[in-house]
C-alpha cells in the first residue's frame, strides 16, 4: 500500500538560492524569474473593462507625497516604464497613485486608486469557488504572478494621474473589481485537464496534492510545464515545495 500521506506544495517563504537544489523546480528557473519580464504574447482572451451604460469618465488629482516618495515615485514610474508595464497617457480618465508598503520583503509599491473605476465596471460573473472549499480540503497555497495585457480600448481607463505626469497601464492590475475572475478563468483553462486530479486553484494560487513522493515529482513537473508554456511566472519566495 502506498503512503497515503498527502505530498502538498504550498506556501512559505523560501530563499532563492535553494531554487537549484530542489529537484524538478531546478529545471524551470525561467518559471521563478526574480523580476517579471517584460509585455505577455498576445493570449486568445484579454482582460476587458467593461463600463456601466451611460457613465463618464472619472478624473481626480494626484495625491500630495512627500519628498522621500517622490523620489521613489520617479524611480517606480521608469522600472514599469522600461518594463513596457505602462506608458504615458493623454486619457480623460485619471485616478490617484499612491504606496502601500511590501507585504514579503519590505519597501514601497506603486499603485493606483482603482475604486472608482470598479464602482462603474460591469462585474464579471465567472464563478469563484468559496475559499474554504478547496483548502480546508487539502491545505492552503500561494505562490503566483501573472501578467496579463488589457485590451487596448480599455487602456485609458488605467490612467492615474502622479505629480510626474499622467500614466496608464498596458498591464492588467490586480485592484480591478474583475481581476480575481480572469485569474480564475485564466488558471482553470490553463490547468483543465489536471483540475481535482493533482491540481486545485484559487485565482492565482496552486496547489498540487499527491499519493507519494515519486507522484509529487511527476505532478510538479506538470504543473510548471504548464506554466512555462503559457508565459506564467511563481514568486519563489512564495512556494514551499515537499
Amino acid at each position: 500500500m502506498p503512503d497515503m500521506k498527502h505530498m502538498v506544495a504550498t506556501v512559505n517563504a523560501t530563499e532563492l538560492d535553494e531554487l537549484k537544489e530542489i529537484p524538478v523546480v531546478c529545471d524551470f528557473p525561467d518559471v521563478f524569474p526574480e523580476e517579471l519580464p517584460g509585455l505577455p504574447s498576445d493570449r486568445d482572451v484579454e482582460f476587458r473593462i467593461d463600463l456601466v451604460p451611460g457613465t463618464a469618465p472619472v478624473s481626480k488629482r494626484p495625491y500630495r507625497m512627500a519628498p522621500d516618495e517622490l523620489k521613489e515615485l520617479k524611480i517606480q514610474l521608469q522600472e514599469q516604464l522600461d518594463k513596457g508595464f505602462i506608458r504615458p497617457s493623454s486619457s480623460p480618465w485619471g485616478c490617484p497613485a499612491l504606496f502601500v508598503e511590501k507585504k514579503d520583503r519590505g519597501g514601497k509599491r506603486l499603485v493606483w486608486t482603482t475604486r472608482p473605476l470598479n464602482a462603474i465596471t460591469i462585474k464579471n460573473k465567472y464563478p469563484i469557488p468559496h475559499i474554504d472549499i478547496p483548502f480546508d480540503r487539502l491545505g492552503w497555497g500561494q505562490n503566483r504572478a501573472i501578467i496579463d495585457k488589457n485590451r487596448e480600448e480599455d487602456i485609458p481607463k488605467t490612467a492615474f494621474s502622479t505629480g510626474y505626469g499622467l500614466y496608464e497601464y498596458l498591464v492588467m492590475s490586480f485592484g480591478l473589481t474583475n481581476a480575481p475572475a480572469f485569474f480564475m478563468y485564466m488558471m482553470n483553462s490553463v490547468f483543465m485537464n489536471e483540475l481535482d486530479k493533482f491540481v486545485v486553484v484559487f485565482i492565482d494560487d496552486i496547489l498540487i496534492y499527491s499519493k507519494n513522493e515519486k507522484e509529487h515529482e511527476e505532478h510538479l513537473r506538470v504543473v510548471l510545464t504548464r506554466l512555462r508554456e503559457h508565459k506564467l511566472y511563481a514568486k519563489f519566495s512564495k512556494c514551499a515545495f515537499g
